[in-house]
């Protein structure tokens, strides 16, 4: 039995190796879009921290999604937190697969790629429409009477664009 288990677990050393060498090719062949669009990630968070600055609250406003899927509440917030994490880390876990099991279709540097690439198109259009937009956000955050509905103004341009100032200073 352990000379079958250590045959098979040299063939998947190899397997790994083999799939690591390729997927380092691809990461330097394809380096500049995973670089756009990791570029792409940070300029939408400086565009949704920007919009948050002119946020103005005000009242609720109610459509069909209210009345179909009631809000979850403040105390239950950490549900739509779990569930996001749950999805997230299984298809970040889903995009190592290759290097694993014998039925390999896709890269990971590729699909990486495309990800990116749909997230900075999909992005760009919400950074046009929350600029272009300007709605009470339905978040317990944004509401009227919330401390947090609009960030104060920041000392200097370089708070604007480095993001991690408002994390630590929170």
């Amino acid at each position: 039995m352990s000379l079958y288990i250590g045959r098979e677990a040299s063939k998947l050393w190899k397997r790994i190796c083999a799939e690591t060498t390729t997927e380092i090719n691809l990461l330097l062949e394809n380096w500049k879009y995973l670089l756009g669009g990791l570029i792409g990630q940070y300029i939408h968070g400086v565009a949704a921290r920007g919009v948050h600055f002119i946020h103005r609250p005000g009242p609720l406003l109610q459509d069909a999604g209210f009345f179909l899927l009631p809000e979850l509440g403040q105390e239950r917030g950490y549900v739509s937190e779990t569930v996001f994490i749950f999805i997230f880390l299984s298809f970040f876990l889903w995009t190592f697969h290759p290097f694993i099991f014998k039925s390999k279709k896709i890269y990971t540097v590729l699909l990486w790629c495309r990800v990116l690439a749909f997230l900075v198109v999909s992005q760009t259009l919400r950074i046009l429409t929350f600029y272009s937009t300007q709605l009470p956000g339905p978040n317990y955050h944004c509401r009227e009477g919330s401390r947090f509905a609009t960030l104060p103004q920041p000392d200097s341009i370089l708070k604007y664009f480095i993001i991690i100032f408002e994390i630590c200073s929170s």
